[in-house]
């Protein structure tokens, strides 16, 4: 059975039998993981096992792990540092800076591979333009160069350990100061401002092959007047035409706010892969999902599920061996001894 379009959550800890039938739907390319759906190690990979057993090609399973304040899985994993304090050091040290967001980006692929997931949303790419209430430190800077560099090396340790990359949120998140899971965002500027600075970040990672990219559910109201993950505009005229990207397209999640005005759960799901999305995310709600699996009609075609199959991980270390092994325990050993002196400077200041 060929990868779907939509990429569905669960109710808790392990699958249910509500699950299992979803999950078996043609319409479902994959699990998104929540920090709801995590109590151990050892519960994470049966849980992820479980997953990936159910069909073949098996179904894609993601997290937003981006390190800082979004980071699902806490305990028994290697806490990340806020993508923004990269950038501080990249002001300090730029080599010692960009040696740390490489170790990073593999640190984190790494572990989550070990236990079963494929991706993770990352790298946010997004500019710190200081106002944005969502966004903030997530970001790497607030110069769209120093962001570009650091998130190539970031992707450059993803793809060592051998996971894939979504970028977001495109084509830039960082100027609003909405946010779009509580609101509707409108970025009021044009498309040659936007095109200087916040798609330059994507144009570099693009040339490095990124897999995947994700759009932004905010209106850029001079480029058009719906949110950039629901325009064939944004999608396929300027990203896959003037930008030359030939990867996954993957939506933000259709229950956040700034999605919510677009209609229903249906017709959210509908606009989106007709806007040129290879994957729509219907997270926190599964009535919503159970609406759409009995309703939705569409057929994706060799070419969005050949870009889906790309997420697919390629673990190098299996979890028995992960604390053993010199590479993670050089990797783990550098983020804790930064985390720790970035918050002995806090407490100094």
């Amino acid at each position: 059975m060929p990868l779907g379009s939509l990429m569905i959550d669960i109710e808790g800890l392990a699958l249910t039998e509500n699950d299992k039938n979803r999950l078996l739907n043609p319409l479902v390319a994959g699990v998104i993981l929540f920090g709801r759906h995590y109590e151990s190690i050892q519960q994470l990979q049966k849980l992820t096992t479980e997953i990936h057993q159910l069909r073949h090609p098996r179904l894609l399973i993601a997290v937003d792990h981006e390190g800082g304040r979004v980071q699902r899985f806490r305990e028994e994993f290697t806490r990340l540092p806020a993508m923004g304090e990269l950038g501080e050091l990249y002001h300090q040290d730029k080599i010692e800076s960009l040696k740390m967001a490489e170790t990073i980006g593999w640190l984190l692929a790494t572990e989550l591979l070990a236990a079963g997931v494929d991706f993770s949303f990352a790298p946010v790419l997004d500019l710190d333009y200081g106002d944005s209430r969502v966004i903030g430190d997530r970001a790497f800077d607030a110069n769209e160069f120093v962001v570009a560099e650091l998130a190539a090396k970031v992707m450059l340790g993803m793809h060592k350990a051998g996971m894939a990359c979504v970028a977001k949120h495109f084509p830039g998140h960082g100027y609003i100061e909405q946010d779009t899971h509580k609101e509707v965002a409108v970025d009021n500027r044009s498309l040659a401002e936007i095109s200087q600075k916040d798609i330059q970040p994507f144009l570099k990672l693009i040339s490095q092959k990124i897999e995947g990219v994700m759009p932004a559910h905010v209106i850029y109201s001079k480029v058009d007047t719906k949110p950039a993950g629901f325009s064939a505009k944004w999608l396929q005229e300027i990203l896959r035409d003037q930008c030359h990207f030939n990867g996954a397209i993957i939506s933000d999640d259709m229950s956040m706010q700034a999605a919510v005005q677009f209609g229903s759960s249906l017709e959210r799901v509908n606009k989106a892969l007709e806007a040129g999305c290879d994957l729509v995310l219907l997270c926190n709600d599964l009535v919503m999902v159970d609406e759409v699996l009995s309703q939705l009609v569409w057929q994706a075609n060799v070419l969005n599920h050949s870009r889906l199959i790309r997420l697919h991980g390629k673990p190098i270390l299996q979890q028995q061996h992960l604390h053993s092994s010199p590479l993670w325990q050089a990797a783990a050993y550098k983020i804790n001894s930064f985390r720790d002196q970035r918050q002995q400077q806090e407490i100094i200041l």
